[in-house]
């Protein structure tokens, strides 16, 4: 997913200039079918998370059905707030 987001944003840049590069990345949401969210001023994916609970075996139609969605995190309250990122580079 990472190395998807990457080359859609060297496509659109048209450069591999790390600098435009990840300005175009932090820029635009991304949705790769399982997170949706963005990057923020520090690097991080943020996005919604998952509490999930382990299914019985009777709960499970599948070999691959073996958790359930128990709770969504927001993202807002998932990631530690941009003003605490211990970042070098993020400007407060």
């Amino acid at each position: 997913s990472a190395t998807m987001q990457y080359l859609k944003a060297i496509e659109v840049t048209k450069t591999d200039n790390s600098d435009a590069v990840m300005k175009q990345m932090k820029s635009v949401e991304i949705n790769d079918g399982l997170f949706k969210g963005r990057i923020r001023a520090d690097g991080k994916f943020e996005h919604d998370m998952y509490l999930l609970e382990v299914k019985k075996p009777n709960e499970s139609k599948g070999p691959n059905d073996v958790a359930k969605v128990v709770k969504v995190i927001a993202a807002k309250d998932a990631t530690l707030p941009l003003a605490q990122s211990k970042c070098k580079y993020v400007t407060k």
